[in-house]
């Protein structure tokens, strides 16, 4: 079994608090139908801070927390739908400011589901390195590709990091079941951050519009509450885990009906599915490690305890990882 102990956990987020009652000063909604629809109080949004900052600040955390001299890490991977540049990766930037000379670097989109992929895609690359470490964060500014004229989605999003230091060093902890899933038959039923291009031989007939969140949502919460409790389930299976062994249910936090949905389906008690979109809103690849990090910081999780990580999302991607952590 390949080893995948959690080091440290941390989180970031903007210092700015846009609350519902500051959207109903710009939009034509309200603090109750958006409580109601969503479940979501407040989101950070980023003023100064950038989604490399965001990132940096996270990676500088977990070193410090988990003592590691940053010459030894070996991977980093950022997640993220939002980089600041197409280049450099959010990831090679953070590699830059920590002076982690011998990690390799990259970033990965798998938008909402991209933590799960991530930390799946370290686990293999630490398998062939025992004594390897590296991070992985989920880091997003959706803030920039909302459109603030539609309150069916700009209420919906938030900006803010967070991730893991993980190692492969011999000890129980590990990924123990993993299942992921990619739908791109239904790719268009949510869609951003459309290129604008412009050559000397193309029209330039782009639909400003295409940068923004555009989405389906009823196809969107079918796909979720489909396929979700579906991939909970193989990844249980895949570890040999009854649902009743594992402790936590850590969603992607898009809409806490989505959540509460999943636990009835799959017919365990709402406590186990925490959630804070209350606080945060949508914040795709960032919203599993910033929940996975408030319960390590709340000293609700004890080792040994399985946590089973589910994002769905862009693509459309689903996929659970279940930690032992």
């Amino acid at each position: 079994m390949t080893s995948y102990a959690i080091k440290a956990a941390a989180l970031a987020v903007p210092k700015r608090v846009v609350t519902n009652q500051d959207l109903e000063q710009i939009m034509d909604t309200s603090d109750e139908w958006i409580k109601r629809r969503t479940g979501i109080s407040n989101r950070h949004i980023a003023v100064q801070e950038t989604n490399a900052s965001l990132a940096t600040t996270v990676a500088q955390q977990l070193v410090k927390r988990a003592q590691v001299d940053v010459n030894k890490l070996s991977y980093i991977i950022v997640a993220t739908m939002s980089p600041d540049h197409l280049t450099p990766a959010v990831a090679a930037e953070v590699q830059g400011s920590l002076g982690a000379t011998n990690a390799i670097a990259f970033d990965l989109n798998a938008a909402c589901s991209g933590f799960v992929y991530a930390t799946n895609v370290m686990n293999s690359l630490l398998a062939t390195l025992p004594g390897g470490s590296g991070i992985v964060i989920g880091s997003e500014r959706l803030s920039k590709l909302v459109d603030w004229n539609d309150r069916s989605t700009a209420v919906l999003f938030g900006d803010g990091a967070a991730g893991v230091l993980v190692a492969n060093d011999g000890s129980s902890s590990a990924v123990v079941g993993t299942d992921l899933q990619t739908n791109g038959e239904l790719g268009s039923a949510l869609t951003a951050g459309q290129m604008v291009e412009k050559t000397p031989f193309g029209n330039g007939n782009v639909n400003e519009q295409n940068r923004f969140f555009q989405m389906d949502g009823h196809v969107v919460y079918n796909f979720a509450t489909r396929q979700a409790p579906a991939s909970i389930q193989q990844a249980a299976a895949r570890a040999g885990l009854a649902l009743s062994d594992i402790k936590y249910f850590v969603m992607h936090q898009a809409n806490a009906r989505i959540v509460k949905r999943v636990a009835k389906k799959l017919d365990l008690p709402e406590q186990r599915f925490p959630i804070n979109i209350t606080e945060y809103g949508n914040t795709a690849a960032a919203s599993e490690p910033i929940l996975l990090a408030e319960l390590i910081e709340q000293n609700q999780l004890q080792r040994g305890d399985y946590v089973a990580l589910t994002g769905f999302g862009g693509g459309l991607t689903v996929g659970t990882v279940i930690i032992r952590y």
